[in-house]
């Protein structure tokens, strides 16, 4: 995967806007859905790109894959920070957007998410 591909998977999405939000870090992109931020990453390196998880299952993944690491910037139990580095295939990779994305949706209002759904 790289950052083109990453982008245009993030904005395939319903409702999501990209914005570079945080004014101590110019190279930080954001993808939300509904103001939420569900991946973010350093458009710079683009070496790696930060999700939300499940956290039940957050640990057990991070013990599978290396490329799984615990985030700098957020909830350790909430977030993990993915290494680009080609040892994560990129279906499992979009896989874990989709869930990220997901996870955010499902955290919205009804009528959020019903504006969402009408997109």
């Amino acid at each position: 995967m790289n950052i083109e591909l990453y982008r245009d998977y993030c904005l395939s999405k319903k409702g999501v806007t990209e914005s570079i939000p945080f004014p101590k870090l110019p190279n930080v992109l954001v993808f939300k859905v509904k103001g939420k931020m569900f991946t973010a990453t350093d458009i710079e390196t683009f070496n790696g790109f930060s999700i939300k998880c499940v956290p039940e299952t957050i640990e057990e993944l991070r013990a599978q894959y290396d490329a799984l690491q615990e985030p700098s910037y957020f909830s350790k139990k909430h977030w993990s920070n993915v290494v680009v580095d080609g040892s994560i295939p990129d279906n499992l990779l979009y896989e874990w957007l989709d869930i990220s994305y997901n996870l955010v949706v499902a955290k919205l209002t009804k009528k959020e998410r019903l504006e969402l759904e009408a997109l």
